[in-house]
C-alpha cells in the first residue's frame, strides 16, 4: 500500500448512498473523545461553491482573483479557482491540509487509490462488494453479515462506537515516523 503522508490515513470507500457521511459525522465527535486531532478529505464528483453569490468574498474572486482566503476569528476558507478543470490528487489535498498537527485524516472517496479503507457495505443497495478487488481494504463494515468468504475485520455499520474502536486500535498500531 503507498504511504501518502506520515500521519494516519483511513478511507471510507463505499458506493453512492451508502452512508459514509453519515458515519463520518457519527465518527469524529467519538474519535475527538478520545483526545484524537484529525482532519477530513471528502472528495466530491460534483459542482461545488464554498462561496455564495452577493458575498464580498466571491464577489473578489469572480472579478478574476485566483484566491481569496476568507477568515473569521473562528475559521478560515482557502478559494482557488484552478486555471483548468483536474480531478484533485490526494497527496497534493493532504499538503494543503497540513497533516503536521493532525493525528489522523480520515479520507471520503478516492476508493481506487491504494491507502488504508474500511469498507461500507450494504447488501440491500445490490452492490458489489469492493474488497474483492481491493487488498487495501482493511475491514468491512455492513449491516448485515456478508455473503461470501471474508478474513478482513467485520464491524457493524450501525455501531459507530465499534467502528471508533477499529479506528483507534489501528491508528495505534501503525509506526511513527517523528
Amino acid at each position: 500500500m503507498r504511504q501518502f503522508s506520515s500521519t494516519p490515513l483511513i478511507g471510507f470507500a463505499a458506493y453512492s448512498g451508502t452512508g459514509k457521511t453519515t458515519l463520518l459525522r457519527q465518527l469524529i465527535p467519538l474519535l475527538r473523545e478520545s483526545s484524537i486531532n484529525l482532519g477530513v478529505i471528502k472528495h466530491a464528483h460534483h459542482e461545488v461553491d464554498v462561496d455564495q453569490p452577493g458575498k464580498d468574498s466571491y464577489e473578489l474572486r469572480k472579478a478574476g482573483a485566483g484566491r481569496v482566503l476568507l477568515a473569521t476569528s473562528k475559521h478560515w476558507a482557502l478559494m482557488v479557482d484552478e486555471a483548468e478543470a483536474k480531478e484533485p490528487e490526494l497527496p497534493e489535498l493532504l499538503e494543503r491540509l497540513d497533516c503536521s498537527s493532525l493525528d489522523l485524516v480520515l479520507v471520503e472517496g478516492f476508493r481506487h487509490l491504494q491507502f488504508p479503507k474500511i469498507e461500507l457495505h450494504r447488501p440491500a443497495l445490490g452492490k458489489p462488494l469492493l474488497f474483492t478487488c481491493d487488498s487495501s481494504v482493511i475491514a468491512i463494515a455492513s449491516d448485515a453479515p456478508i455473503d461470501q468468504p471474508c478474513n478482513l475485520p467485520q464491524l457493524d455499520l450501525n455501531n459507530p462506537q465499534e467502528i471508533a474502536q477499529f479506528v483507534k486500535d489501528y491508528c495505534e498500531a501503525i509506526p511513527r515516523a517523528d
